[in-house]
């Protein structure tokens, strides 16, 4: 070989013709009336979508642009024309001629309703989003009673395959002690209103570890790990995803949860950076949360095309090292 005829190494190489993506084929629009307004949109496309390409703020809680739609919160529903039951918007697809009322006195009614019995029973003020819907809404979750005090929560797990202990009548199981086992987050499922979003992101949606799932029946159905293991002793690979999409604080990094009870946790003195993860070349972006210069915790946008807010252990939780002094 001839190193005489070598290409500079100080000498960039010029970049070769970029590909081109070929044109793609226009979507069939659908057309259907909202709120008296008549709406087109792609097909395939979800009420809410349609709702939300028109300026429409439909609430959402177990939705998430990042996870499959899984229907259990029920507070996006709206009314639809000819139909018997409320539909949820978050995966009703629009069809040509329907006509939809979002924000009719039905529809109203349910999602109060709907409020008021989670707040009932959890835990909302780490849930500033959940607040608003509160007061935009007019719930008074006092009219179905005192919330009611902890219930010690059944070490048997009804996760165990072939076995179930249902808890005993009236028993506030959706209370349960603050599961503190690990040094990278923390567990309060006092918060919890089972959303499904932290199973979904541990499943097929992201992260394909499934160390956490729905336990349970009834009053005493919660998230939990398989057979009611410390999470240091299930398949969790300290993603961090769960809590990434979860609306209520019921999972928490650590460090945020110590500062709250220190009270030192204050979202107002504190700024937010986005970069680009340094672990490996794949090249996640990183929104990092820093207060009084010291970094406390790091999330990622749902809209960065690349991991679409989903992380790994490392860009969640990696950076402690930054915070140790010199």
């Amino acid at each position: 070989m001839n190193v005489q005829n070598a290409p500079d190494p100080k000498i960039p190489v010029p970049r070769g013709p970029l590909p081109i993506l070929p044109a793609q084929r226009p979507a069939s629009m659908v057309e259907i009336t909202m709120d008296g307004k008549s709406v087109s949109v792609p097909q395939g496309s979800t009420l809410l979508e349609a709702a939300r390409s028109i300026g429409i703020d439909t609430p959402t809680l177990c939705f998430l642009q990042n996870l499959t739609p899984v229907n259990v919160c029920r507070l996006c529903v709206v009314e639809v024309e000819g139909s018997r039951a409320l539909v949820p918007a978050c995966s009703r697809q629009a069809e040509p001629g329907m006509v939809v009322q979002t924000h009719s006195e039905r529809v109203r009614l349910s999602r109060r309703l709907v409020l008021e019995m989670l707040v009932s029973s959890v835990d909302i003020s780490t849930a500033p989003q959940f607040q608003k819907y509160m007061r935009r809404f007019g719930a008074r979750p006092e009219r179905f009673g005192e919330a009611a005090p902890p219930a010690a929560t059944d070490e048997r797990d009804t996760a165990e395959p072939g076995h179930h202990h249902p808890p005993e009548a009236g028993a506030a199981t959706v209370a349960q002690p603050v599961k503190i086992d690990n040094e990278l987050y923390v567990r309060d499922y006092g918060k919890c209103i089972l959303c499904y979003k932290c199973v979904e992101a541990c499943g097929v949606d992201a992260q394909n570890t499934f160390a956490i799932a729905v336990a349970g029946r009834g009053f005493g159905a919660r998230i939990s790990t398989e057979y009611n293991t410390p999470l240091t002793d299930s398949a969790c690979v300290y993603c961090g995803n769960c809590i990434g999409v979860c609306p209520t604080g019921a999972l928490m990094f650590r460090r945020e949860y110590e500062m709250r009870q220190a009270g030192t946790w204050d979202e107002s003195r504190q700024t937010r950076t986005d970069t680009i993860c340094p672990y490996c070349g794949v090249g996640c972006t990183l929104t990092v949360h820093v207060q009084e210069e010291r970094i406390v915790k790091v999330t990622s946008p749902l809209d960065q095309e690349i991991t679409q807010g989903h992380l790994c252990i490392k860009g969640r939780f990696g950076w402690e090292w930054v915070n140790q002094k010199k």
